[in-house]
């Protein structure tokens, strides 16, 4: 079908900088390592990365489209967090932390919701506008009037890409959410434009492994010749993918095999021949395809346990349009084979589970290609360090990623 007749948005590299091809660095500057296992279940460093990253970073809390109007709310909950994200009158966002000032009871009781007016705390009835402010408290006389002026702890809330994004700082994130995204991500990954998609369906597992083990699944296609059961023709032409960090967060071209012949050119049009992949640190996972994309969200829940949602989107369309009902139904039966393969890896998070505590379970060895594990674990141990991000107190203060 011609780009003219395709009835929806084709994703094209156009005037963007080349991430894959001829002349293109396949691999990092980063040799063979060895890793310490203790990285997955440390019970202070994942405390440490809750109160110094996923405290501090950006994350995402939901779709945009899922609070459209005023008084919509959504509600984010993972590493022993409650945030509420509301929409205000004039389209903006609020977003605050679900704990009644009074005894630390969540106000809002539901995930989700419209139309709302005020939140009152179902414990002693205090209320809540939708911005968090306290604004009723029953018997207000018995109170110290002073300790009243009070409200919920405010979140930043921010948009983009069709995404809702909340960062946790008090009291304010160091970088706004497109500054900590960074321009060639903002380009690379906006070319898809989601905000023009619509989420097809979400599957929700709970996994008894470290959140970091799945974004290490990520960060590789080594294993998916094994585990996936790959074609040879895939497995060569993933040899030619290119692996790029950029600050925090980072991004993976995977040629495709049906367009490899291609991988040679100068102008290599990733977006189209290839399978995009995009890393927003912590955790926030991107798998592009050009007509449809996989989101993946390993949400901490403790140190051996972990919240896995997997969002399939799809392009909005002319549902009375043969061509969007073709494409349509072309990009439902790549997601249906793509859940096959979320499967794979839920069953290998399962077996996993067996190996996770054993005494002989020390270290890991990565290769030159598993080069992004590396480089998320050193940045996640820098920011997760004892005593604040960057700041090493003895030489066995932090766990070590070390190259060999």
């Amino acid at each position: 079908m011609n780009k003219e007749d395709y009835p929806v948005h084709r994703p094209h590299r156009g005037a963007l900088p080349q991430r894959a091809g001829l002349g293109v660095q396949n691999v990092l500057n980063a040799a063979p390592s060895i890793m310490d296992a203790n990285v997955y279940r440390d019970p202070d460093q994942f405390e440490r990365e809750m109160s110094q990253v996923f405290t501090t970073h950006w994350l995402i809390a939901g779709r945009s489209d899922s609070i459209p109007n005023p008084g919509d709310w959504l509600t984010y909950e993972g590493h022993d967090q409650s945030v509420v994200v509301t929409r205000q009158s004039d389209g903006s966002l609020s977003a605050f932390h679900n704990v009644c000032a009074h005894r630390g009871t969540p106000f809002v009781t539901k995930m989700s919701g419209s139309s709302a007016n005020c939140f009152v705390c179902p414990y002693h009835g205090w209320a809540y506008d939708t911005a968090g402010e306290l604004i009723a408290v029953p018997e207000r006389g018995d109170f110290d009037s002073n300790q009243l002026k009070t409200r919920a702890m405010p979140v930043s809330a921010d948009e983009w890409a069709g995404w809702v994004w909340i960062n946790m700082s008090n009291p304010k994130p160091s970088k706004s959410l497109c500054e900590y995204i960074g321009e060639d991500i903002l380009s690379d990954l906006g070319e898809y434009r989601m905000e023009d998609m619509f989420v097809y369906e979400i599957i929700e597992y709970d996994v008894p492994i470290n959140y970091k083990t799945i974004v290490d699944g990520f960060n590789e296609v080594y294993h998916v010749t094994e585990l996936h059961k790959v074609s040879i023709e895939f497995t060569r032409s993933v040899r030619h993918s290119t692996f790029r960090v950029l600050g925090d967060n980072s991004m993976s071209i995977m040629p495709r095999p049906e367009f490899i012949e291609d991988v040679s050119s100068s102008d290599y049009d990733h977006h189209h021949n290839a399978i995009c992949h995009y890393l927003i640190f912590p955790n926030s996972i991107f798998n592009c395809f050009n007509n449809h994309i996989q989101i993946f969200q390993p949400i901490p829940v403790d140190v051996s346990t972990t919240k896995f949602l997997c969002w399939e989107l799809l392009y909005k369309g002319n549902e009375e349009d043969i061509r969007y009902l073709r494409y349509r139904n072309k990009s439902i039966r790549d997601w249906t084979q793509f859940k096959k393969v979320i499967n794979e890896d839920i069953a290998i998070y399962d077996q996993l589970k067996r190996t996770k505590k054993s005494i002989a379970f020390n270290s890991q060895i990565l290769s030159e290609r598993e080069n992004k594990i590396f480089r998320y674990h050193e940045t996640m141990n820098a920011k997760a360090a004892p005593g604040g991000p960057g700041r090493v107190e003895s030489k066995d203060a932090s766990i070590k990623v070390e190259k060999s």
